[in-house]
Parts: C-alpha cells; sequence; structure tokens
C-alpha cells in the first residue's frame, strides 16, 4: 500500500478532496509563521485533532534562485511538521514535497508563498484508500522507481540517521562547521561532526559523497576568490576524511561561492551569514 501512495498521492490529491485542504502563508524570504499565520495554524490543529494528514507541500515565490527557494520551500515544509506532528495523525506512509516556484503561480506573489496541508477528515478515514485513488490489489504491479519524494529528516537528528534517510542525488547541510575567518581552516568545535561523519563513512564503505562549500556575503557570485575559498573549504573537509581511512575516490569536493544562498545577500545580520557560509554533502551513491 505504501508503493501506491507515493504513485497516486500528487496526482488525486487536488481534485480527488480539494476540499480537504488548509493553507498558511510566510513573508517574503521567511520559513517561520508570522504570529497571525501561527494562530490560524493553531486554530485548524484544534479543530482537527482526529482527522489525518496524508501530504504537506511547500511552494515560494519566483524571488531568488531556484536552488534558493528549493531549500526555502523545504525549510517552510519542515517548519509546518514540526508544529503539527505530535498534534495531529499523519498517515503511516506519509511525504511531504517541496516545489519551490515550480508550480503555476500566482500573479499575486503573496499567494504563492505557502505550504498546503493535505489531510482526511475523520468522517472519511473508512473510505481513506477510496479517496486516495488507491487500489490495493494492484500493490505489487506497480513501478515507484520513477516518483520522487521527500522525507522529513529534523535538521537536529544526528548525522548518522539524517544521512540513511537522505536519498541519492539529495545534500544534507553539515552542523556545526566553521572555518577560521577567510581561511579554509577548520576550527576546533568543528571537530566531533568531522569524526561522525568520518566514522559514518568508514563504517558504510559503499557511500561516495561530494562535499560542497559555500560563503557569504558576496553580491558577486562570480568572483573568483569567493568560489576558491568555498572550494579550499570543501577540500578541507575531504582532507581529513582521507586522513581518518576513507578512500580518496569516495569523496570529491565542488565550491559554490555565493551563488547558492539560503538567505538573499546582503543578509540582514549574522544568524543569515552563518547559514550562508555553510558546508553541505551530496549523497552520489549508497
Amino acid at each position: 500500500m505504501k508503493s501506491l501512495l507515493s504513485i497516486f498521492l500528487f496526482f488525486f490529491v487536488a481534485n480527488a478532496f480539494a476540499q480537504e485542504q488548509f493553507v498558511v502563508y510566510f513573508n517574503s524570504d521567511k520559513f517561520e509563521l508570522t504570529k497571525t499565520e501561527n494562530k490560524k495554524l493553531n486554530e485548524w490543529i484544534n479543530l482537527h485533532t482526529q482527522d489525518k494528514i496524508v501530504a504537506i507541500n511547500g511552494y515560494t515565490d519566483e524571488d531568488g534562485s531556484s536552488g534558493y527557494n528549493d531549500t526555502l520551500a523545504k525549510k517552510r515544509v519542515n517548519h509546518i511538521f514540526d508544529i503539527v506532528k505530535d498534534k495531529v495523525p499523519f498517515r503511516e506512509d506519509f511525504k511531504s514535497r517541496s516545489y519551490g516556484e515550480n508550480f503555476n503561480q500566482s500573479n499575486n506573489k503573496a499567494e504563492n508563498r505557502k505550504v498546503t496541508i493535505y489531510y482526511i477528515e475523520e468522517k472519511d478515514l473508512a473510505r481513506e484508500n477510496e479517496i486516495l485513488g488507491i487500489k490495493e490489489e494492484l500493490t505489487t504491479k506497480l513501478d515507484t522507481s520513477a516518483v520522487i519524494v521527500d522525507e522529513v529528516v529534523s535538521d537536529d537528528a544526528p548525522l548518522e540517521e539524517r544521512i540513511a534517510k537522505t536519498k541519492e542525488g539529495k545534500t544534507l547541510i553539515l552542523k556545526d562547521i566553521n572555518f577560521y575567518h577567510n581561511t579554509f581552516g577548520v576550527m576546533s568545535e568543528s571537530r566531533p561532526t568531522l569524526y561522525d561523519l568520518a566514522f559514518i563513512m568508514q563504517n558504510n564503505p559503499k557511500l561516495v559523497i561530494q562535499v560542497q562549500g559555500h560563503v557569504c556575503c558576496n553580491m558577486d557570485v562570480t568572483d573568483s576568490r569567493s568560489v576558491m575559498l568555498s572550494r579550499e573549504r570543501a577540500k578541507a573537509i575531504k582532507l581529513f576524511l582521507v586522513s581518518r581511512g576513507v578512500s580518496a575516490a569516495r569523496v570529491s569536493f565542488h565550491g559554490y561561492g555565493s551563488s547558492m544562498p539560503l538567505f538573499p545577500i546582503p543578509e540582514k545580520n549574522e544568524e543569515e551569514r552563518i547559514a550562508n557560509r555553510r558546508v553541505e554533502i551530496l549523497i552520489v551513491k549508497k
């Protein structure tokens, strides 16, 4: 039955039960709700504690790069998921999807900055599969290899769990990786995360990754110094892993400079600058 939900959910959700959806909206470039929208969400939660959520989809307007919008949409989904996860039941094979700007945009940009919760009301749960367009007898006959879905993985989960749940071709942020100012020297507080990553690589010999470096604060995304610095920082992570016995063939690296910020440049505060100068890993192969 799990395979069937992945096939049918996103094709039938808009038509099969359009009345069972709830939408919250976000300010530009934000992934946290305003007080008004947060109140609206909590009022919805209080009225739907016996219903069942089947999907949460995230969207953005067209401002910013596609990479930035994809990340922002996912952060919006994760924010809503964290609020509702212990308050409203979820279908066992619940999935989320982050569309970013890749959907039919409204002319009103404010209407595009949203997250939509799809759910089934308590009175209709007996018809759950019918509503979703799922025919149980076809479960073993459908090929779901081409279906792309995103599972919500908490940023606070252990690195091993985050890597295990991240699909090939997807990236995740290495938390708590810091460098000395304008250098590729790794600060001492980064060591626990690096040792965790080395341990995971050592115990998963089929795991192949690409280390991706990003820097902040530069309006010129073509600036060669920023690209070089981000590249050298990513390379430093690779060299650490190799020094811990990980085969160099399993770790590549790439520097993106400031071309893929999580927050628009110039950043508004140090928190946004820290978020933009980050290290990510791309799961190449498991």
